[in-house]
């Protein structure tokens, strides 16, 4: 029962609807069925399949709002959890940023569901395990693993006449392999909407390298560094700059995208003139849901433009305040790009350090967006236009916004976590200090 048609979706809702005496109500009803496997000490520990589907409603009477859930779907179900909410959000106090439920909108469908991803057997899960672990055995490397696939749908409805009705299918893999020794260790990740562009043999290749490279990895000192950033790495420091571009934020002060004495950075050049960051959710190689969470319609968003801050989130409570019209929140982030692979940034370089993967980061000052975190699982030097030798580990401290003034050459992209990033060379990045950690 995880993936209801849009019919038989359409067909509870409506009956919910019907249900409620509130001043309005929203609905949201979704399922999922998810597999997967894990693996750790080159054998396998864990697989199995959920399937899940549940309802949620929230009653609205004037300003005053609450929610139930529930999971069972006959006649007398559906009354109970709308009447449980309804008396709910009569005891509840006003919600000042209260906003009516939308009206009907129009959305554009988003390729996210491939029948090859939902279709995914436990053989399949299991070969990908096998052509992992045999290879590592093979190089006296430990294997550890997860894969998980899932395909459902999304739905809402409200009293208002809104319906939004959409299906998915994702798979995610990641792998860290470890050197029997304990001195080398790679890692990789993989996510696709369509389990035909996985390889994972492939993927886990590419971590077997990386463990056998980085065996004896020697110290270097802390300082400033030319850095050659895998999207593994770079991609949450994006992310934590993107994802916080809302307009409230920066208006009130409290956003790396607020002004000294008030005003917002939007229209003003932020990085350099080569970065050019968007998103859209009808892109086919990171296609993501076409409406937001409250049932706007999302589009294709710039929000970087040559440099330049171009548009900042809007909620619709805000948007109304400040008199604009809302903008969702990116559902992915696409940064363009260059030709270059990694290998060709290598080359290009005299002395520098290989990044492929940044963990544990912290915030340090969200105004500046200054973060601090390690690097992890294959660090390399470079000299010479070629990879030297291994380094241990190091503490890093610096913010996505110095480190996009600092760029001095964009790569060929990759997906990562839903997200299109380009592997980058950047001067000047700031490592504090060592790590003895592999």
């Amino acid at each position: 029962m995880a993936i209801l048609s849009k019919e038989e979706a359409k067909q509870i809702l409506e009956k919910v609807m019907s249900f409620s005496t509130a001043d309005s109500l929203e609905a949201g009803l979704s399922g999922s069925g998810r597999g997967n496997i894990r693996y750790a000490r080159n054998t396998v520990t864990t697989s199995g399949f959920n399937d899940d589907i549940s309802l949620g409603v929230t009653a609205n009477f004037g300003k005053k709002s609450a929610s139930s859930t529930i999971n069972e779907f006959d006649d007398e179900s559906l009354r109970k959890v709308v009447k449980r909410a309804e008396e709910l959000a009569k005891l509840a106090p006003e919600n000042p940023e209260f906003m009516e439920p939308l009206g009907p909108q129009e959305y554009k469908e988003s390729k996210t569901f491939f029948k090859s991803t939902a279709d995914i057997s436990p053989e399949f899960r299991a070969e990908i395990a096998k052509n992992s672990i045999e290879p590592a055995k093979a190089k006296e490397v430990t294997a550890a693993g997860y894969l998980e696939d899932s395909s459902g749908f999304s739905s809402i409805m409200n009293s208002k006449g809104l319906f939004a009705y959409s299906q998915s299918s994702e798979l995610e893999f990641t792998v860290t392999m470890r050197t029997n020794d304990g001195t080398g260790s790679g890692w990789v990740t993989r996510d696709f909407n369509d389990v035909n562009l996985f390889n994972g043999a492939e993927a886990s290749a590419v971590a077997l390298e990386k463990a056998i490279m980085s065996r004896e990895a020697k110290a270097i000192e802390p300082g400033k560094y030319t850095v050659i950033m895998e999207p593994a790495a770079s991609v949450q420091l994006l992310g934590n700059m993107l994802f916080n571009m809302g307009a409230r934020q920066a208006d009130e002060g409290r956003s790396f995208l607020s002004k000294k004495g008030g005003g917002t950075k939007i229209g003003e050049k932020l990085v350099d003139e080569r970065v050019n960051i968007y998103s859209d959710p009808f892109n086919e190689l990171v296609p993501a849901n076409g409406w937001s969470g409250d049932g706007l319609p999302r589009k294709r968003t710039s929000w970087i433009e040559n440099g330049v801050v171009k548009n900042m989130s809007y909620s619709r409570y805000w948007a109304q305040k400040q008199g604009v019209e809302p903008v969702p929140g990116p559902a992915n982030g696409i940064m363009v790009g260059g030709d270059a692979t990694t290998e060709d940034l290598i080359k290009s370089t005299k002395r520098g350090i290989l990044v492929t993967r940044l963990w544990y980061i912290r915030t340090v000052d969200p105004q500046t967006l200054l973060y601090t975190g390690l690097t992890r699982d294959g660090t390399f030097y470079i000299e010479n236009g070629k990879i030297k030798h291994p380094i241990k580990n190091m503490r890093f401290n610096e913010s996505p916004i110095i480190m996009l003034n600092n760029l001095e050459e964009l790569g060929q992209q990759q997906r990562i976590n839903g997200n299109l990033v380009p592997v980058m060379k950047i001067r000047d990045f700031t490592f504090t200090s060592l790590s003895d950690a592999v």
